[in-house]
């Protein structure tokens, strides 16, 4: 059974920093594309950051690898994303996904092509 578990998240105060971590059990890590992508109220999934199959390279959409920092350590099968700079529009709940990246590049996987989704970590960024 494929499990994929974010933690990290909680309540910082605008300018601040977080890391998020997903443990992923059930899969071989580094045979998959990993992604965070957050969604907030009332509005639609974002994705922030994707990391292509055995981290050899990141996919940052816009200009969002200005404040956040996607890594992993495929040893033990964990996913970070670091996030400095904190912003309340960044308040969101934050999953990590893995795709088995069908012949596509980092920067052409939608969340569509990611077969397994964690639940979550709520981050709120809130003075």
């Amino acid at each position: 059974q494929v499990r994929l578990v974010e933690s990290g998240g909680g309540t910082v105060q605008p300018g601040g920093s977080l890391k998020l971590s997903c443990a992923a059990s059930g899969i071989d890590f580094s045979a998959y594309c990993m992604a965070w992508f957050r969604q907030a109220p009332g509005k639609e999934r974002e994705e922030i950051a994707v990391l292509s199959r055995g981290a050899s390279s990141t996919y940052y959409p816009g200009s969002k690898n200005d404040r956040f920092t996607i890594s992993s350590d495929n040893a033990e099968n964990k996913l970070t994303l670091h996030m400095f700079s904190l912003k309340p529009e960044d308040t969101a709940m934050y999953y990590c996904a893995a795709s088995t990246c069908p012949g596509l590049p980092p920067s052409r996987l939608r969340p569509g092509d990611f077969v397994y989704w964690g639940q979550g970590t709520q981050v709120t960024v809130s003075s």
